[in-house]
């Protein structure tokens, strides 16, 4: 990247010439983008950088949210250009593209943007960050795909390919260059950019749609020609080996999509016959992005204590509940990472196996040659356990192994899908495991959702009305009105409409010695639940009103996953 910022701001004093010569030989060996560099080094923030190229250059320092560079950006379509150089077309006439930059001595950036587009470039100077930001707002993070660099599929190519839907074919479609082909690679790094856990093609009678999953929202990605469903359903089913020749049952299959440093992500990929044709989900499994970091999950103090202190005994068993996509695997191989030492025999039975870590035994369980939990548990016991994750005690033959397990020196980690934790026990007793195995066992319940976290950006204030007032106050009196924030439902370029990641909301049960009486004794759920509110625990509804207290997240993010 030919960019002479250091030697224009060292020419302005900014930097000594020693200081010029060091910062441009650790910039060439980090490869840090120049601003990024200036900026992570702490010599300037982004906007006093701008400021003092602005006022070198004698040019103004503009805004991206003046121009409407979302249609500017799909119009001129050069997706990779923008990553490499970080730059962003804002508006174009029928000669001239305004290209914003944070380093307008990059002369590169500038040169491949007109021979892309056969336009003349007029720079604008904007700051690094909010360029950034609006990159990945628009893009997602940069990703490097593993397949050589093509040009993105036009809406007028997709337009054409609709036209002859019914000459599909497979030969075309096994070729990576096919515009279907190259469009399905499209759509699966978007998702992988923005970090969605669900890809969803969905076939109608009068369109096609496509949406992600961000942070557990779905939201449409695309609106593709319905002419190209059959097409694109086919291409995803090649890419899964699934048998393209079957179109009237459900399929499930696996996709590895491979990236430019030697990475891969697992994709699941289910299809189902609809009215309109097959729609097919595809869910993200890229245990990379996954941080299994406890500090970060959202544990309160009292609360990650009480699941540590249930991790280091050695034996018992520890259950996550909860519905589906409410974190509960990422809770469970948090727990795994920690115990994962040279000391300890961890084998675990997944379907399927999500994230990879090194140094433990993962099985995938396989129905279709009938390993199932229950005889992937049996074998693991004749392994030399200390500790065995079962993905979910779905039977009563499951159930009494995992627990019987715990009670002979092993610790067990399993789930259950309950809404509750006190609910846990009284599942595992009406599918038939008697309750003094449950006492003697149990050892801490965790149940959980998933909540999105308030962009610290943009969020504003929130005035909670009489009402909501009166439903509040009664579950956490010591609640600070003036903290409650809501999310900005415009957004801003860090967040998606007012949100950016998500935070666990927990109700951690631990196993004393009052409750495992009350529940060899067979106590209902809500005697349970009263004895470990007694005892200090936090529901899921006062665990959701302190990260509302705390300006986490919002009110009607707790109304719509815990129903306050």
């Amino acid at each position: 990247m030919n960019s002479q910022l250091i030697e224009l701001l060292h020419q302005k004093n900014y930097f000594s010439e020693v200081q010029a010569k060091a910062l441009n030989e650790e910039q060439v060996k980090s490869n840090y983008f120049l601003p990024d560099f200036l900026i992570s080094r702490g010599y300037f923030s982004s906007l006093s950088l701008a400021k003092a190229i602005g006022s070198i250059l004698g040019e103004d320092v503009h805004s991206v949210t003046d121009f409407a560079y979302e249609e500017t950006c799909k119009n001129v379509n050069q997706k990779e250009l923008i990553f490499k150089h970080k730059t962003l077309p804002l508006s174009s006439t029928f000669d001239t593209l305004i290209l914003a930059v944070s380093d307008p001595t990059n002369l590169e950036a500038q040169d491949d943007f007109r021979f892309a587009t056969g336009l003349q470039i007029k720079p604008v100077l904007v700051d690094h960050q909010q360029l950034v930001g609006a990159i990945r707002k628009l893009y997602g993070k940069q990703i490097a795909s593993g397949q050589s660099d093509s040009k993105s599929v036009s809406d007028s190519e997709l337009a054409d390919l609709a036209q002859f839907d019914d000459d599909a074919n497979a030969d075309e479609l096994v070729t990576d260059e096919a515009p279907v082909s190259r469009y399905i690679q499209q759509v699966l790094m978007d998702a992988v950019r923005k970090q969605a856990s669900d890809i969803h093609f969905e076939p109608f009678e009068q369109r096609y749609q496509i949406r992600f999953r961000l942070d557990g929202i779905l939201q449409t990605h695309g609106t593709p020609p319905v002419g190209i469903s059959r097409r694109l359903s086919t291409r995803l089913k090649i890419l899964a080996k699934l048998n393209i020749a079957e179109r009237r049952l459900p399929q499930d299959g696996r996709i590895k999509l491979t990236l430019a440093d030697g990475k891969s992500i697992d994709m699941r990929v289910s299809t189902l016959p609809t009215l309109f044709g097959e729609k097919v989900v595809l869910r993200i499994l890229d245990g990379g992005s996954v941080a299994l970091d406890i500090d970060s999950l959202g544990y309160s103090e009292k609360q990650k204590q009480d699941y540590l202190t249930a991790l280091d005994k050695p034996q018992g068993l520890i259950l996550m509940t909860g519905p589906t996509g409410s974190g509960k695997t990422v809770s469970l191989y948090t727990g795994l990472k920690y115990l994962n030492t040279a000391e300890r025999n961890i084998s675990t039975a997944e379907d399927p196996v999500e994230i990879n870590l090194p140094g433990i035994n993962q099985v995938n369980i396989n129905n279709d040659i009938k390993l199932d939990f229950a005889k992937a548990l049996r074998a693991f016991l004749r392994q030399d356990p200390d500790v065995v994750m079962v993905g979910e005690m779905r039977d009563l033959e499951t159930a009494e192994i995992g627990i019987k397990a715990a009670q002979t020196g092993h610790l067990v980690l399993s789930t259950l899908h309950t809404n509750s934790a006190a609910e846990s026990i009284t599942r595992l007793a009406n599918m038939g495991v008697a309750p003094y195995n449950l006492a003697a066992s149990l050892t801490l319940i965790i149940a959980q959702r998933l909540a999105r976290r308030l962009c610290q950006h943009c969020k504003v204030p929130h005035e909670v009305d009489d009402h909501q007032l009166t439903a509040l106050v009664p579950l956490y009196p010591s609640l600070m009105l003036n903290h409650v924030n809501q999310a900005n439902t415009e957004g801003c370029d860090h967040c998606n409409n007012g949100y950016i990641g998500r935070v666990g909301i927990y109700e951690v049960m631990r196993i004393d010695r009052s409750l495992s009486e009350a529940i060899g004794n067979g106590a209902s759920a809500s005697q349970l639940e009263t004895i470990a509110l007694n005892n200090g625990m936090l529901t899921l509804s006062l665990s959701g009103i302190e990260k509302l207290n705390q300006g986490i997240t919002s009110l009607a993010e707790l109304q719509r996953v815990i129903s306050l």
